[in-house]
């Protein structure tokens, strides 16, 4: 541990000595990492696979995507939670998290390896939620260590650098998935960084311990009703949480069908490259304005202004991207969503660890929290797959898509109790 860094503390107190570059820089490789083992599978190689074992399956390869991710949110949707609220009540040698986010990466990588050997569409399925499981629980504890270490005035910034961290991980995912030369080459280029990119911040950085007299007395019935978090009692939690659903929601709907958006409405010559080329636009611009947006809402002390005016921005250009569907839109589009999603991921990250409960059940709160992050990609197939085909195509899609981003934006304004 070098003199930069703070020092090992009691872990439910409240931390007040600013963590150094190292640290900051060690936890968003590791945040990063965790991104690239989703979303080289989420951007190129599902979609890949999908098509692949859609014929004579009965489905079509948008309804087998849609029922591949929808289900593997679920298993999400349930893990993020359950691995940090098991992180808090851990008592390791070595630490809190760190042993979740080892565990994690580790079943993460060897997940991805089995889905490179998928040979259809059910094992491909369980493959997935194998992976969903895995990276959430190493994803929960490093979530849960930024209110464990860092003080509230420099959460936006940290915020900043994890959400650059994440829009890297979504790009090199793609990157890798496209570079490697077929399905299962990206998978074992996947597994590999995602296990590789945790490694500095566990070997180099110590965690807080939490002592075995200050673990809660174990009771089965208090460990599962934990899990609710009353409106009535937190509603600053719960509007919080809405807005963060919703804005994810937005965006789940306009990622989810890129790759065929750019096939069968656009016509794009080489759709896999016109996804990277997208997703880097969008990661240049998010990046731009991650660390920035994080920075700048530290040193005012406010946080809801940029959530409000990030989310009314990425609704215009979801908007544009249903009113003027041509390939210069939709890089118009993707740089300008970027802008917006880059103030949104590091302000709002701050904004919620704000608005903890407490401190002893960090890990448990932050991921009934990141259920907000996971729901959407439970709602955004079961909404997308009518609409694409039923209801309108894409052009309706990305029309409700700015719509229910819209909304998310505006319900800001009922958290009382942050500027």
């Amino acid at each position: 541990m070098t003199p930069a860094e703070p020092s090992p503390a009691h872990a439910h107190a409240e931390p007040v000595e600013r963590v150094g570059r190292g640290w900051t820089a060690a936890l968003a490789l590791a945040n990063g990492a965790i991104w690239v083992g989703w979303f080289g599978p989420l951007q190129i190689l599902l979609a890949s696979q999908s098509e692949d074992f859609a014929p004579g399956s009965g489905m079509s390869k948008e309804t087998m995507l849609a029922w591949v991710t929808g289900v593997g949110a679920v298993v999400s949707l349930l893990a993020n939670p359950l691995f940090g609220a098991l992180s808090d009540r851990t008592t390791a040698r070595r630490g809190r998290r760190t042993p979740w986010i080892v565990a994690g990466a580790a079943g993460g990588a060897l997940s991805l390896l089995l889905l490179a050997g998928a040979g259809g569409v059910w094992t491909m399925t369980a493959a997935w939620c194998l992976v969903q499981l895995t990276l959430n629980a190493a994803f929960a504890a490093i979530t849960a260590a930024v209110p464990d270490r860092v003080p509230r005035l420099q959460r936006g910034a940290v915020g900043g650098w994890l959400g650059a961290a994440q829009i890297l991980g979504v790009v090199g995912g793609t990157g890798l998935a496209t570079a490697a030369g077929g399905i299962g080459a990206g998978y074992v280029a996947c597994a590999v960084f995602t296990m590789l990119g945790v490694l500095p911040y566990v070997l180099c950085y110590e965690d807080l311990r939490l002592s075995p007299a200050d673990r809660p007395v174990w009771s089965f019935r208090g460990f599962l009703t934990g899990f609710w978090l009353s409106p009535r009692h937190h509603p600053d939690l719960a509007w919080a949480w809405l807005t963060r659903f919703l804005i994810n929601l937005s965006n789940a709907l306009v990622l989810l069908y890129l790759l065929y958006y750019l096939r069968d409405r656009l016509h794009y010559a080489d759709p896999d490259e016109g996804v990277l080329i997208l997703t880097a636009v969008n990661a240049l611009t998010l990046l731009a304005t991650v660390v920035v947006g994080g920075v700048w809402s530290d040193r005012v002390g406010r946080r809801k202004p940029f959530v409000v005016w990030s989310g009314v921005l990425m609704a215009v250009a979801t908007a544009a991207l249903s009113a003027w569907q041509t390939w210069p839109g939709a890089i118009v589009a993707a740089a300008v969503l970027g802008v917006g999603f880059g103030v949104f991921t590091s302000v709002d990250f701050a904004l919620m660890t704000d608005v903890l409960p407490k401190a002893a059940d960090r890990g448990k709160d932050l991921g009934v929290i990141n259920i907000a992050n996971a729901l959407p990609q439970v709602a955004a197939p079961a909404l997308a797959a009518p609409i694409v085909t039923y209801l309108g195509g894409y052009q309706v899609l990305y029309l409700v898509a700015a719509v229910i981003g819209l909304a998310g934006a505006g319900l800001v304004g009922r958290i009382r109790g942050v500027d």
